[in-house]
């Protein structure tokens, strides 16, 4: 079986200690991934915080150009890196275009692109305030040494998202991918340091003691983390100590809302997507789904049709739509909330069955007839399981949408644009959408409230979020 290794100072650095990383479609391993010593974790550090200087002081075109040089790299070696993607994580290979499964093909595109918009960017010196005597430059300033800490759902596109903007501006960065899909981010990130200077990008990998020794490290500048909310609280204390500052992109429990002119027909589909992409595996995917009691047999039938007939296998397969579960904790909890469900009064329209064999398959599951306290409802599924709740009247709806202690996205389904804007605003979410849930773009800011998270990601405010301000003032 083939050992992988990480990167430092553009090297390939094993590890005495390894484990393995397995495919959750059959249970079978499929590489050995390198446990980072306190030592290795040190050197990576080093290593970033030795070549951050010289990467700051580039010209900025040049920075840029090297970013361009990723991102066709990426492309090179997009189907090489999707074939990870799928036997690690489980999403289908898929392809590209409209009409293909957004699975690991998908992914790669997405690494492109992130890559790309981030390059194509200006920091340009702002001018804030100016009278007779001075005027107030704002510069955009990189913190120096960013620790990213990558989730396994989409593991090689979010750690894109945390790299890329870190780089254009000036940072340099040690990742720990997850350890449920190390080596795709790391086989991902040997192929982007070919283009980047030494120390520019390092990796560690390893349990969550490899996180943490990361991101307690007072040579750290700045920590981005995506992953859940316990795991994000047990980072910002450590964070806390060393006065580390934070992005944090955690967990949600979306919610959304048809109103009662909605045509179930017509939204049927993109509810089916916002909610079971990635198989339910996206922090962004609809978790509950709020319908008028005039309008939900008729959605629950259309979304019944639907999950009935997608077909679900090994994401290497003719055909298959929707992949595993990625592991068997995941795996574990999506069954215990279905179960939660039958003891709380819900129905079963589909699914609630795990599936017999090899491989952390479970079925795409509806379920109704749950209401706001049922731990499917309170708790994030981050599965192939859709609670749908009837509402009476529209203030409730809106109200229980923001009863819970998480606000990363929501959405609103209505023929009335306007009516559905009126609702949205009401939503305590970082992003709701209108007719369409979970779709993200490289320009525009995403992240979350409440215990979602804080700060943002993408487009100018995403690159401004990996810089400090600095202030001159001259006078004339």
């Amino acid at each position: 079986m083939k050992s992988f290794t990480n990167t430092v100072d553009g090297r390939a650095v094993p590890s005495a200690r390894t484990f393995e990383s397995k495919n959750p479609a059959n249970g079978e391993a499929i590489g050995l991934v390198p446990h980072s010593e306190p030592e290795q974790i040190a050197q990576a550090i080093a290593s970033a915080k030795a070549a951050q200087p010289a990467w700051a002081a580039l010209p900025d075109g040049k920075r840029r150009e090297h970013l361009e040089h990723v991102a066709d790299a990426l492309k090179r070696n997009a189907t090489y890196l999707a074939e990870w993607v799928t036997r690690e994580q489980g999403k289908p290979l898929g392809g590209l275009g409209p009409d293909q499964v957004p699975g690991a093909l998908f992914e790669l595109a997405g690494c492109e692109a992130w890559t790309r918009v981030p390059a194509s960017l200006e920091l340009p010196v702002e001018t804030v305030f100016e009278d007779d005597g001075r005027r107030y430059e704002v510069h955009r300033k990189p913190y120096g040494v960013i620790a990213a800490i990558a989730p396994w759902n989409w593991p090689l596109l979010i750690a894109i998202w945390q790299i890329v903007p870190a780089l254009r501006a000036g940072n340099t960065v040690v990742i720990k991918p997850s350890e449920y899909t190390s080596i795709g981010t790391l086989e991902m990130v040997r192929i982007m340091a070919e283009h980047l200077p030494p120390g520019v990008l390092n990796s560690v990998s390893g349990p969550g003691e490899v996180g943490a020794a990361l991101v307690d490290n007072p040579q750290i500048d700045k920590i981005m983390f995506t992953g859940s909310g316990s795991t994000g609280a047990k980072i910002t204390a450590i964070a806390a100590r060393h006065l580390t500052p934070t992005t944090m992109e955690l967990g949600g429990n979306d919610a959304a809302i048809v109103l009662a002119d909605a045509d179930p027909a017509a939204i049927a589909m993109g509810l089916f997507w916002g909610a079971f992409i990635n198989m339910g595996q996206t922090c962004a995917a609809i978790k509950r789904l709020y319908v008028p009691e005039s309008l939900h047999d008729a959605v629950v039938d259309e979304l019944r049709k639907i999950a009935t007939t997608v077909p679900m296998g090994d994401g290497f397969g003719a055909g298959v739509v929707m992949g595993p579960v990625q592991n068997r904790m995941q795996f574990d909890k999506v069954s215990r909330l279905v179960e939660a469900s039958r003891r709380d009064g819900g129905e079963i329209v589909c699914g609630g069955q795990a599936r017999e064999g090899a491989g952390n398959f479970y079925p795409l599951t509806l379920v109704t007839g749950l209401a706001d306290g049922a731990a499917l409802v309170d708790e994030e599924q981050f599965g192939p399981v859709l609670p749908i709740i009837k509402y009476r009247e529209l203030e409730d709806a809106i109200a229980s949408a923001n009863r819970l202690d998480v606000g990363l996205g929501a959405s609103v389904w209505s023929s009335d644009v306007a009516q559905a804007r009126a609702v949205a605003v009401r939503l305590q979410a970082g992003t709701v959408w209108i007719n369409q849930h979970g779709a993200i773009h490289p320009m525009v800011p995403f992240g979350g409230v409440k215990g979602s998270g804080w700060g943002v990601e993408f487009g100018a405010e995403g690159l401004k979020a990996v810089t400090q301000p600095q202030v001159i003032s001259i006078p004339k």
